[in-house]
């Protein structure tokens, strides 16, 4: 269970890394959506899990890996943000939320049946 710091911290790294990912959705993800649906920080406020959805995306992988790549660039523009909020800028973990694309297939089967 996450301390009320936490899911302060939580909801302000949301907020501000989706404008952060907005500014460079043209070079991540070009005609598509690039949307921030969760961050998790660990106790110590010192790793943030960033769950990120794309769409549309054909190979959602590579996007993941080049977001990977852009990560410590990502951080800066983050710590440029947050840096009065937080004394020490989390360091950041990208992940692909696919709860969408879960929900659309169980839709689709329910469709069937």
């Amino acid at each position: 269970m996450d301390s009320l710091r936490q899911n302060k911290v939580n909801s302000l790294l949301q907020q501000e890394m989706a404008e952060v990912l907005h500014g460079h959705n043209r070079a991540l993800l070009p005609g598509g959506l690039i949307t921030v649906t969760g961050v998790r920080i660990t106790p110590d406020l010192g790793i943030a899990r960033v769950y990120v959805s794309l769409f549309p995306a054909k190979d959602k992988q590579a996007v993941l890996r080049h977001i990977r790549d852009m990560g410590p660039k990502l951080r800066g523009e983050l710590g440029n943000r947050v840096g009065k909020q937080l004394r020490i800028v989390p360091e950041l973990n990208f992940y692909l939320d696919d709860s969408l694309d879960k929900a659309e297939e169980i839709d689709n089967l329910l469709k069937k049946g």
